[in-house]
């Protein structure tokens, strides 16, 4: 794939800004930001017991086994690869001697390999949740919403790459989702920079931020936090419910059953 003229790679021309545009790339990031992190808050306060994975590996072993290294494997190369988008500008790259070609052909294929492993391994994973009893039985509704949305951001992603840099003539991202994506955080969105954005990139966006708004309430919290507080923090005990334990005889030292 090589550039062929002044369109290819090029951004999305200047638009106008409409109502819209300031609820989608303005207002909502903010609400999105304010429920990411009072979210947290009011979970570790109020439901630090339920801040795990709430891990079904007891129940079924051999498909986890395969599904969740390959999500996660696929997760964390795309999570990688937006932090590098998103937030490292394009004359950071350019100034690093990266051109222009390189970077564009280096993402899209790190991030197809990597959208379609994420894909496989989340496939896997809901398919061991559904046909698997026990894990079914253990599936709360905040499981299957954070699974559904998680599917639609990654489809969405996929999606987008596909259309724009495989099937189309090549689409950069970097002149117009990104200067909105930083503008939020530097407290002045450019919702004009998302006018013209193609429709897939949009609409995964959204996806993104629905999916961070639910974010704290599943079991995603786990992301967020290191394994140090199990130093400190008191057992979980769990109770079995065998019926007719307790009322056999304790065995003997080594003794083997007869």
């Amino acid at each position: 794939m090589t550039a062929t003229g002044p369109s290819m790679y090029s951004g999305a021309p200047a638009h106008q800004v409409t109502t819209t545009d300031t609820l989608l790339w303005v207002a909502l990031p903010y609400v999105v930001i304010a429920v990411f992190v009072l979210g947290h808050v009011w979970r570790y306060r109020y439901d630090k017991f339920g801040w795990t994975t709430r891990s079904s590996q007891l129940y079924e072993s051999r498909l986890l086994r395969v599904g969740s290294p390959l999500f996660h494997f696929g997760i964390l190369v795309v999570l990688l690869g937006h932090i590098g988008g998103l937030v490292v500008p394009k004359r950071w790259t350019t100034a690093a001697g990266v051109s222009e070609h390189m970077y564009h052909v280096t993402a899209v294929a790190l991030g197809t390999v990597a959208g379609l492993c994420t894909l496989a391994g989340l496939a896997i994973l809901i398919y061991r949740r559904r046909t698997v009893g026990p894990v079914f039985s253990a599936t709360t509704r905040n499981d299957k919403l954070m699974y559904a949305v998680l599917t639609l951001v990654i489809l969405l992603g996929l999606s987008a790459t596909v259309a724009a840099n495989l099937l189309g003539g090549g689409y950069d991202y970097r002149e117009t989702v990104s200067p909105w994506f930083r503008s939020v955080f530097f407290l002045h969105p450019r919702a004009g920079s998302m006018a013209g954005v193609p429709i897939l990139f949009r609409l995964h966006a959204l996806s993104a931020l629905l999916l961070f708004t639910i974010w704290p309430f599943t079991r995603l919290v786990h992301m967020l936090t290191a394994p140090v507080g199990y130093l400190t923090r008191p057992y979980i005990v769990y109770r079995s419910h065998d019926t007719t334990l307790g009322r056999r005889p304790p065995r003997r030292g080594w003794d083997l059953p007869r």
